[in-house]
């Protein structure tokens, strides 16, 4: 059985949790307190070095880290990754654009407010960053989402997943949603998803 470390708080992991449950595929959830060490222990970091969840232990042993590339690999084969070489990069466009645009300002926003005591130095003007280049990344979200139900190949996948983790929480940044009428009729449609289901909260 496929086996998930996983800290309920983080977005990250829920991506790969709710793709599991959509898969209909078992597995084991192991809850890892990042906010404890756990996963900066001798026996987390021999399974990931990075020492970062998720981290999805398959089972011959072999784990793979990092939400994006574990999304691709339960993906793969299934209705949830395009086969065509088009519809495969516009997934891994909004991948890459949800690691590097989206989260980076959205998530981080997001921990700030909601982790003030481990965010120390980190609140005011960096804060406002965070904000300003959320807006900005929900913004063109929005915009793209205006012409279309979905955001790659003209269907639900991997691309959604990947932006609906923090995105649906994004509120706790200090974002307005009611701004981004496209995205919200989005977040609306992923909920309403067969297998859709909602995030342990921490």
């Amino acid at each position: 059985m496929l086996r998930l470390y996983d800290n309920k708080e983080s977005r990250n992991g829920y991506k790969v949790v709710l793709l599991l449950n959509q898969l209909g595929t078992e597995f084991e959830r192991v809850e890892v307190d990042i906010f404890k060490g756990e996963s900066r222990t001798p026996e987390f970091l021999a399974k990931n070095p990075a020492g970062k969840i998720p981290a999805l232990e398959l089972e011959d042993g072999t784990v793979l880290a990092e939400s994006g590339a574990i999304l691709w690999y339960l993906a793969e084969g299934t209705a949830f990754l395009p086969g065509d070489p088009v519809g495969r990069a516009e997934v891994m466009r909004w991948i890459c654009f949800e690691q590097n645009a989206h989260e980076t300002s959205v998530a981080e926003a997001r921990f700030i407010l909601c982790h003030p005591e481990l965010a120390q130095g980190r609140d005011g003007a960096i804060l406002a960053e965070k904000q300003t280049r959320g807006n900005a990344a929900l913004a063109l979200m929005d915009q793209h989402l205006g012409t279309r139900d979905f955001f790659a190949a003209g269907r639900y996948t991997i691309a959604d997943l990947a932006l609906y983790g923090y995105t649906h929480v994004a509120a706790d940044g200090g974002f307005d949603l009611s701004q981004y009428p496209a995205v919200g009729a989005w977040l609306d449609r992923v909920a309403a998803q067969p297998g859709y289901v909602p995030a342990l909260e921490g």
